[in-house]
């Protein structure tokens, strides 16, 4: 698949075993195929207009849909959405909290992320059909 299929581009911390496996249960709940991912500093992520690594972005999972960029809460939440059913509406709460407050839970989450999921020597991505990395 190339990056312009009309799916959102997921992108993570390759070098994080809890992105990691947030990207895998992502990859197992999108049922209808409407997310992709990869990992940040690759070529699907550069193709999108996204060229910070991991360690520049402090943690921050960005997703690249139609063209908008999102990041922090509003990339979850984004996620959410296109994950469908009860998913759906948790997005719908999430966007009811204010974003200075969602963002600071992201945050603490982030600074804390390899700690909850342990770290590896390189990126472990999954990658596969719903993803465009060969």
């Amino acid at each position: 698949m190339n990056e312009d299929d009309g799916r959102a581009l997921v992108l993570f911390d390759g070098d994080c075993g809890f992105c990691q496996r947030s990207q895998r249960l992502i990859r197992r709940l999108d049922k209808r195929g409407n997310l992709r991912t990869a990992p940040l500093g690759g070529p699907q992520a550069m193709a999108a207009g996204v060229d910070e690594m991991p360690t520049a972005t402090g943690g921050t999972m960005i997703v690249v849909d139609q063209g908008e960029r999102l990041e922090r809460s509003d990339a979850a939440i984004r996620i959410a959405r296109h994950l469908g059913g009860p998913w759906r509406l948790a997005a719908w709460l999430g966007g009811i909290v204010p974003r200075p407050l969602r963002d600071g839970v992201y945050r603490l989450i982030a600074r804390y992320r390899h700690r909850l999921g342990g770290g590896s020597d390189g990126c472990k991505v999954t990658y596969g059909p719903k993803s465009d990395a060969s």
